[in-house]
């Protein structure tokens, strides 16, 4: 009954094997190994695009970080929402490996709207020499409370970008959750939608620790390579990412582990639902946000359910208050495992 993250789930057995297979004897290093030029033409051919730079990390902070500062001048700012991965869980790594950009949030809950990124970017830039200028708009799709953006609305936000001819920065941790859930295809939820750079998430479904970074315009690869060279991103032994990518991508394994990960959550929901559980967020993928008593939560606890109190704490007198929950499924999560976890939850 592990619930607390989708980084905390096993390694795909597909991957394992890839990454022994790929153990096999020596080939050239940094990214120039016929594995990882392979990867990058698969990626190429599952966005519809040709021309893009594709590169890999072990991390999506390292992913975000890169990519925002590959786009982004120090004296420039990041618009994002007020609960983006960027702002609440990076320890300032955006603005370190931007040189000193600053992040701008923009108003609202963690799906932002045209109107309040268009009014927020509005206010900057107005100081002239002594304020931040306008720089990239950050995207986290699936956000960081589960809600997906619809390609509609995806659309809108980069449309405001352009307004301001800003590019956009498109956080995909778990894009292929979005993906199946939408069922569009890869390059109508990124460079179609206008999105100019992705991090492309992996290890939060099955990967052992890489993400992709794609620029859909190579003006920028240059730079990003020099850029993750600097920042002691760019592995040696560069085929250990790639056996994993090209695993994640073989027989659509990405796609299959993320609609498991969503049937979970979908099953998980719908026992807390007819449980009386209160959602602070419709869960659109695979998270959940949703509050039962702290009676309950003492109950699924001493059980060995492990998952993570959002607000307020197991100890307390009050046995009735409502206490929120993040509840998170991975690829792994099985039947049994969410079964076992509603049994409890209904006492």
């Amino acid at each position: 009954m592990f619930f607390a993250s989708d980084n905390s789930g096993p390694v795909h057995p597909q991957v394992l094997a890839a990454l022994s297979e790929a153990n096999d004897g020596f080939t050239m290093g940094y990214g120039a190994d016929p594995l990882t030029l392979q990867v990058q033409e698969r990626i190429r051919d599952v966005f519809e695009a040709p021309d893009a730079a594709v590169y890999l990390v072990a991390t999506g902070t390292a992913a975000n970080a890169l990519a925002l500062a590959t786009l982004c001048e120090p004296f420039e700012t990041v618009f994002c929402s007020p609960v983006a991965h960027i702002h609440e869980d990076e320890c300032n790594a955006p603005e370190f490996f931007t040189g000193g950009a600053k992040l701008t949030l923009v108003p609202g809950g963690d799906k932002m709207t045209p109107e309040a990124l268009g009014a927020t970017i509005a206010k900057e830039n107005t100081r002239g020499v002594h304020g931040p200028q306008r720089g990239p708009v950050s995207i986290t799709q699936v956000t960081e409370r589960g809600s997906i953006y619809s390609l509609d609305e995806l659309q809108g936000l980069t449309s405001v970008a352009r307004d301001y001819d800003l590019p956009v920065h498109l956080d995909g941790a778990r894009f292929a959750n979005a993906l199946v859930r939408l069922e569009c295809s890869p390059a109508e939820m990124s460079w179609r939608a206008g999105v100019d750079a992705l991090s492309f998430g992996g290890t939060k479904n099955g990967l052992l620790g890489v993400e992709a970074v794609i620029f859909f315009d190579p003006d920028k690869a240059w730079e990003f390579e020099l850029r993750r060279k600097r920042g002691g991103h760019l592995f040696s032994k560069g085929r250990y990412l790639a056996a994993q990518m090209a695993a994640y991508l073989t027989d659509d394994l990405w796609l299959t582990s993320a609609r498991a990960a969503n049937a979970a959550c979908d099953r998980l929901a719908a026992g807390l639902r007819a449980a009386g559980a209160q959602f602070a967020h419709e869960p659109d993928a695979n998270m959940i946000f949703a509050s039962v008593p702290r009676a309950t939560h003492k109950r699924l606890h001493d059980a060995g359910a492990v998952y993570h109190l959002w607000d307020g704490s197991l100890d307390g007198e009050d046995s009735d208050e409502m206490l929120t929950a993040r509840l998170v499924c991975d690829w792994s999560i099985s039947n049994t495992q969410i079964d076992q976890f509603l049994d409890v939850l209904n006492g």
